[in-house]
C-alpha cells in the first residue's frame, strides 16, 4: 500500500495496525461511525524521535508542511468551572486560544491545558495527540483549512506513527464544529 501523501516505509490501513495505537485511537477505529469507510484512515509507521511537527517536517520533507495538521487541548475557564476542548489546526499556524477558541467555549480565560492533564484525559501521548478517540463530550474544534485538504496527515495517539485521513472526516468526528480562522498566522 501506499500512502496517500508522503513516502513512507511501513503503510497500512488503520484497522490494521490497532495494536499500534493507544486505546481510545484503537476503539475508535475499530467501532468506526465517522464519515467513509475505517480503511480509508491510514496509519503510517514513523521514529517517535521525529514526533514533534518541526523535525517530523525536517526528516520526513517539508512537502507535508501544508497537509499535515496539529491536535491540541485547551481549557476554557469561566466561573470556576473549566471546559476541556481539542483544537484541530494546520501546522503551519497556530490556534487562536484567546480570541476565537475562549469566544467559542464561553469563557472569560482560555489557554492550552498543561501537558499532564492533555495526556490524562485522552489516554494519549504528549505530541501524538489525534482527534480521533477523543473524550465523547469533548468539544472538537477544526480549522476550515483542514476540512478542506484531500488528505491531512495528523499524530495516531502516540509518538511513534501518524495517521493520514481524509479531510472531510475531521467534520464528521463527535462534537466537531469547523471554524473558519481557527488557525492564524505564526
Amino acid at each position: 500500500m501506499r500512502a496517500p501523501l508522503g513516502d513512507f516505509d511501513i503503510v497500512r490501513p488503520a484497522p490494521e495496525a490497532l495494536d499500534l495505537l493507544v486505546t481510545p485511537v484503537a476503539e475508535a477505529v475499530r467501532g468506526w461511525s465517522g464519515p467513509g469507510e475505517a480503511d480509508e484512515l491510514v496509519h503510517v509507521d514513523t521514529d517517535p524521535e521525529w514526533a514533534d511537527t518541526a523535525t517530523f517536517l525536517e526528516h520526513y520533507g517539508p512537502e507535508l508542511h501544508d497537509r499535515s495538521a496539529n491536535c491540541v487541548v485547551v481549557a476554557g475557564k469561566r466561573g470556576g468551572e473549566t471546559t476541556l476542548a481539542a483544537c484541530v489546526v494546520l501546522s503551519g499556524t497556530r490556534v487562536d486560544v484567546n480570541g476565537v477558541v475562549r469566544r467559542l467555549l464561553g469563557a472569560r480565560k482560555a489557554s492550552f491545558a498543561p501537558m499532564d492533564t492533555a495526556t490524562g484525559e485522552t489516554g494519549m501521548e504528549y505530541g501524538g495527540i489525534t482527534p480521533i478517540g477523543l473524550p465523547a463530550a469533548w468539544p472538537l474544534l477544526v480549522d476550515a483549512a483542514v476540512v478542506d485538504l484531500p488528505y491531512v496527515l495528523v499524530g495516531s495517539g502516540v509518538r511513534r506513527g501518524k495517521l493520514i485521513v481524509p479531510g472531510k472526516v475531521f467534520a464528521g468526528l463527535p462534537n466537531a464544529q469547523v471554524v473558519e480562522g481557527l488557525g492564524t498566522g505564526v
